[in-house]
């Protein structure tokens, strides 16, 4: 299981990434140019967008990078980059697999068997 999180992990910041550059650049394109804002209109909370745009993909990657040796702290990584690609973009063709594979990561990574061995962190 700790395996699979980490494969559906990195797959979810991939394609979270992708999602990400267009929902950044679409913001700032609509903060530069009035008319594309006008005719497109603009996301309710474009911080919001911006900051999903680079954190949710880092902790989607952080986190499938974690699961094998952290199960935990990986998993609740992926649960927060599916929650926050999904308050950010909603849940749409665009952001349905990055937010079901980190998602599935999360709770693959939280349900695995064995705990994590005890070790320094230093």
């Amino acid at each position: 299981m700790r395996t699979a999180a980490l494969a559906l992990g990195i797959i979810a910041g991939c394609i979270g990434m992708i999602v990400g550059f267009f929902g950044f650049g679409y913001t700032e394109l609509a903060r530069h140019f009035a008319e594309v804002e006008e005719m497109f209109g603009m996301f309710a909370e474009p911080e919001l967008v911006r900051i999903a745009s680079v954190v949710s993909p880092l902790l989607a990657i952080a986190g499938g990078a974690m699961a094998p040796s952290r199960a935990f702290v990986g998993g609740l990584l992926l649960i927060l980059s599916a929650v926050g690609m999904y308050m950010a973009f909603g849940f749409n063709v665009f952001t349905m697999f990055p937010i079901a594979f980190a998602g599935l990561g999360g709770l693959l990574a939280l349900a695995a068997g064995k705990p994590d061995e005890p070790k320094a962190h230093f």
